[in-house]
């Protein structure tokens, strides 16, 4: 990645940022509903625990991750969902113990990949910085879903460098998603930082634009809020459309999140 950030350092602050917003609730809390349809709090942090457990045996132990992937079948989501259900069963102290645990052995396991290697992911190989960036992006998406059932105001800060990179490397993941044809043209990415720095992707005379606050690509590209609930503004046809179908994950998009679902202070 060519970010000036440790991207597996700003890993290990997000996931504790996370971990604040769960370490002191009641059994009731732990069972919220949140917006993610049939997903409680503990649903979403089962789900983390899972990625984050999936990420150190990919990059600590590749061989039995790729034989692991290939158990997996072609229905991605329900794997996913099979792989969270055992961390829901017992008390939530013990989830609250295993998220924590899975997310450490996970930083430690991409700490240790040597520079420049790659580590075998669910599309292809990529490197531990790409890999951590992916993470962010899991703990951004579902971190926020737990602060907006809670009720808590999340404060940004420049630790999204990653994950906004990130989403300017996946920016097809969104046409995959509905079964469209990717357009052959190139973005051009103008976002600005949570401390005021600006942060460019794609060619500088790129006809399609967008541009914005890093939160808000963020929150629009992880689905959890509506464009028209976000500051970011398109020039040219084929970045509007990217606007209202952008996601940085793979699988289907899901019907996300409603226009004014949520009021500006949970943003």
């Amino acid at each position: 990645m060519t970010v000036s950030r440790d991207v597996i350092a700003d890993l290990v602050a997000e996931g504790a940022e996370v971990d604040r917003l769960v370490a002191d609730l009641t059994d009731a809390e732990w069972e919220l509903p949140t917006p993610a349809d049939g997903w409680t709090v503990a649903h979403q942090v089962a789900h983390l625990a899972a990625t984050f457990r999936m990420a150190a045996t990919a990059a600590g132990r590749p061989a039995l991750f790729e034989a692991q992937l290939g158990q997996m079948g072609t229905d991605f989501n329900a794997a996913i969902q099979a792989v969270l259900m055992p961390y829901l069963e017992g008390p939530r102290s013990e989830l609250k113990a295993k998220w924590r645990a899975e997310r450490a052995g996970a930083e430690q396991a991409l700490t240790a990949v040597p520079a420049g290697q790659l580590v075998p992911w669910l599309v292809r190989s990529i490197p531990a910085p790409v890999l951590a960036a992916a993470g962010m992006m899991e703990l951004f998406g579902h971190g926020q879903d737990i602060a907006d059932t809670l009720g808590v105001k999340r404060e940004h800060t420049d630790r999204l460098e990653a994950l906004v990179e990130f989403i300017t490397r996946v920016w097809d993941f969104g046409y995959h998603a509905r079964g469209l044809a990717v357009p052959e043209v190139r973005f051009r990415f103008e976002i600005t930082s949570p401390s005021g720095a600006l942060w460019a992707h794609g060619p500088a005379d790129a006809e399609q634009r967008i541009s914005g606050s890093a939160a808000d690509l963020c929150l629009l590209a992880t689905r959890r809020r509506h464009r028209d609930d976000l500051g970011l503004t398109a020039v040219g046809r084929e970045a509007d459309h990217w606007l209202d179908i952008a996601q940085c994950y793979r699988g289907p998009a899901g019907p996300g999140r409603r226009p004014g679902q949520f009021a500006d202070a949970s943003r």
